[in-house]
């Protein structure tokens, strides 16, 4: 009686066709070596919206401290100096050094 053996060169090549399939959409990613930036907090994000997010500080007529913005926020945590940076309340996004919002509290320091 002979045993069928299972041919596990074709098993092999079809894991890694499909598996080749799948990561094919980053590969252009990951061997550029560079990352793509993240995209702007717009005014008119739902998240941003709820919370009065103005790109521009000076617009909003819900700060009551003069000196408040982004740049200045403990949640803010882009470089100083920097034009736009990430924030914690915005996970992914960015938003403008210069902007406001409900959710700013002083930087400790």
């Amino acid at each position: 009686m002979d045993h069928y053996a299972p041919d596990n060169n074709r098993r092999r090549f079809i894991k890694l066709t499909a598996i080749s399939l799948a990561a094919a959409p980053f590969a252009s990613t990951l061997l550029s070596g560079t990352a793509h930036a993240a995209e702007m907090v717009a005014e008119s994000d739902p998240q941003a919206s709820a919370l009065g997010y103005v790109a521009d500080a000076a617009k909003s007529d819900k700060r009551t401290d003069t000196a408040a913005a982004c740049h200045n926020c403990g949640l803010y945590t882009g470089k100083e100096g920097e034009e736009s940076g990430p924030c914690a309340i915005f996970q992914g996004k960015l938003v403008h050094a210069n902007g406001w919002c409900t959710a700013w509290v002083k930087k400790a320091g």
